[in-house]
Parts: C-alpha cells; sequence; structure tokens
C-alpha cells in the first residue's frame, strides 16, 4: 500500500492510536513495539474494540481486510506523519533546547491562540513516536502547528526535523542536560543545534535570545528574528519576580503565573513570536497572563501557612542551580530545598551532584 493509499485512509478514520487503552471508535491502530511490549500481539483486542484497521508488522498477526502490513510500524508512523505534514502545507514552529521546551512551548501555543487555530505537542509527547503524533493530531483547521523536540543524543533532532520539516525553530537555551548520551556540553550544543542546521539548510527563520551568545554565533548566517535588549528585533526586559515573573514589553508591565527568573526568556520567546505573527499587544498580554503551569513545572502552592515551589518534573545541572538561586530570592524566615536524583549525566554525575550540593 502506497504512503497515499495509507494518507486518504487516516483522513477518513478517526485519528492514530498506539495503545488499546485509550483506543477509540474508527481510529487506526499503529502496533508499535517497544522493549517491553509489541503491539502486534494486540492487534485482535483493537479491532474487537472498534479500531478501522492495525497496522502491523507481523504478517502472522494479519487479519484479512482488517490489518495493514508494511515493514515497519514505527516509520510507517513517521511516514504517514511527514506526508500529513506536507498535505496540510501549514506553518511549523518547532523548538528544542535543554531547559524550559515544554513551558515555552506552552506559553507559545497560549499566544498565538489568541488569534490563531494552534495545535500543539501534547504534555511532552516529543520524540520519535511523539512528533509524529504531534503532527496527525493536526487537520484542515489547524492554522499554526507547534512542535516540541526532545532529544538526548545527537543526530535526534535532524530525524525529528526530517519528519516535522519546520519553518521556524527556537532553541530555549544549551544546558548541561543528558549529557551522558550527548557525551558533555559541547555535544549538547552540536546536537541541540541540528535544528539550526534543517533551518539554514532550507532557508528557514529562527528566533534566537540576543543575550545567548551560542545562539548568536550559531545563527550568524542564517535569517533570525532576535528578542532580549534594545538592539533586538522585539525587545522585551526582564522587570521583576516577586514572586510571579513580570517584563516590560512596548512599556507595558506584563505579569505572568509563572515563578523563577529562569521563566523570563521562556515568556520573552512567546512575545517575540506573537509579535512576528504580528498580535497585538493586548491579544500577547492575555496569552501571557491566562497560561497557568501545571504537571509540576514552576507551580506555586500554598499549604497552611507554607509556600511550596513545586517544580520537580526533571532536573539536570543547570535547571537545578536555576532552581536553587530563585529559591534564594524568595522572602521568608525559612527556605528549604528538597532535591532529587539528577539522572542521565555520566561520568560527571559524582562531581555534578557535588557541585550541587556545594551551591546549595
Amino acid at each position: 500500500m502506497s504512503i497515499d493509499q495509507l494518507h486518504h485512509i487516516f483522513i477518513n478514520s478517526t485519528g492514530i492510536c498506539t495503545d488499546t487503552r485509550t483506543l477509540k471508535l474508527g481510529q487506526l491502530f499503529f502496533a508499535l513495539k517497544g522493549d517491553n511490549f509489541n503491539g502486534n500481539a494486540f492487534v485482535k483486542k483493537a479491532l474487537e474494540q472498534g479500531a478501522a484497521y492495525a497496522i502491523i508488522d507481523e504478517a502472522a498477526c494479519a487479519i484479512s481486510g482488517k490489518t495493514i502490513l508494511v515493514e515497519n510500524v514505527l516509520t510507517c508512523l513517521q511516514n504517514l506523519a511527514a506526508h500529513h505534514r506536507k498535505y496540510l502545507n501549514i506553518p511549523i514552529i518547532a523548538l528544542t533546547g535543554s531547559n524550559g521546551k515544554t513551558t515555552t512551548k506552552e506559553l507559545i501555543t497560549s499566544v498565538l491562540s489568541q488569534q490563531f487555530k494552534v495545535n500543539a505537542t501534547l504534555g511532552n509527547l516529543n520524540n520519535h513516536i511523539g512528533v509524529p503524533l504531534t503532527l496527525l493530531q493536526m487537520d484542515a483547521a489547524t492554522e499554526l502547528g507547534v512542535v516540541e523536540m526532545g532529544a538526548n543524543h545527537q543526530g535526534e533532532i535532524a530525524a525529528l526535523c526530517a519528519i516535522a520539516q519546520p519553518d521556524y525553530g527556537y532553541i530555549t537555551n544549551f544546558g548541561k542536560a543528558h549529557l551522558e548520551g550527548f557525551g558533555g556540553i559541547e555535544g549538547v550544543i552540536k546536537g541541540k543545534s541540528e535544528l539550526y542546521t534543517y533551518l539554514k539548510a532550507y532557508q528557514k527563520m529562527a528566533f534566537i535570545n540576543i543575550e545567548d551568545p551560542i545562539q548568536l554565533e550559531k545563527t550568524a548566517d542564517m535569517q533570525v528574528y532576535s528578542f532580549g535588549s534594545k538592539l533586538a528585533d522585539c525587545n522585551v526586559a526582564f522587570t521583576g519576580a516577586h514572586p510571579f515573573v513580570s517584563v516590560d514589553y512596548q512599556k507595558k508591565e506584563i505579569k505572568s503565573c509563572l515563578i523563577g527568573g529562569y521563566n523570563a526568556p521562556n515568556i520573552a520567546a512567546a512575545i517575540a513570536i506573537g509579535s512576528y505573527f504580528k498580535l497585538t499587544v493586548a491579544q500577547i498580554t492575555s496569552g501571557i497572563q491566562n497560561y497557568t503551569p501545571e504537571n509540576n513545572r514552576s507551580q506555586l502552592l500554598k499549604k497552611g501557612e507554607h509556600t511550596i515551589i513545586l517544580d520537580a518534573y526533571n532536573a539536570n545541572p543547570t535547571s537545578m542551580k536555576a532552581a536553587l538561586h530563585n529559591l534564594k530570592e524568595q522572602s521568608g524566615k525559612h527556605r528549604i530545598a528538597i532535591l532529587g536524583d539528577m539522572f542521565e549525566v555520566g561520568k560527571q554525575s559524582l562531581d555534578e551532584h557535588q557541585a550541587t550540593a556545594q551551591y546549595a
């Protein structure tokens, strides 16, 4: 079966499913394989639950008229997503980085949604499976797509760009995250910059933080739209975090529901992207103010007389240092940090944990 034929079937279905526990009537079931599961084993169950078709890569699981046999289900899913992206032909904004990807993605989506029908990555479904699923949830009503891309090895961002084919890109920062897979901070910079490589090759545009020297260096010969100081295309100034972050844009103070000065660049990026797409100051302000963090990211909770900063989704040496600095800036008689382990730090794990303890 050609990709065109499969896409026609997809367009007439109710969507994609990779887990029978969440399957809805009329969906296409993609029998993916993992380290601890084989989706081919659930084909009969998926069809009994109302799947329109099951896409499989094991002939023994075929059911006449209800299954589509392909060489590799994951590759088929990725190819279908790339085909669908071309079919929709809408602007796609891709973002990656070491810290703040999901928060920034949510802020960008909140801002752009003030004017456009935006479809964005759900949660942090940002890998080789999540990116295709994100693209395949977009439909004819979608005007803009926002795709988060995660990686812990070199080559992954390049592969995700080949699927999503972004028109715009933004890298939040280059920090000490996934050091084990990237092989050190230089590997992180090289791996994340694969987004720039794609954008440059196809003469697309990058949004950059003008105050980040690495972003400036890596995009020196590219088309960019910058934000930050008065020298930037879009001037956004950090005005404080007491405890919520506020910024100045077009002589207007915009107050967010995010704590921690480290969120100021995330807010500024969303404002800049809103500005580039010609949203009004009122629309941008509404988008920033209407975003409330959740899922253990930059949340401020009250328990009796105590204030709790819940920022426990993930941790790496860069984000841990930023969180500790933010705690130091908070008022209160007692300030207590409860810290967990940092994973995927590799050979530098002992040194990085010790450095974090000393910084605390």
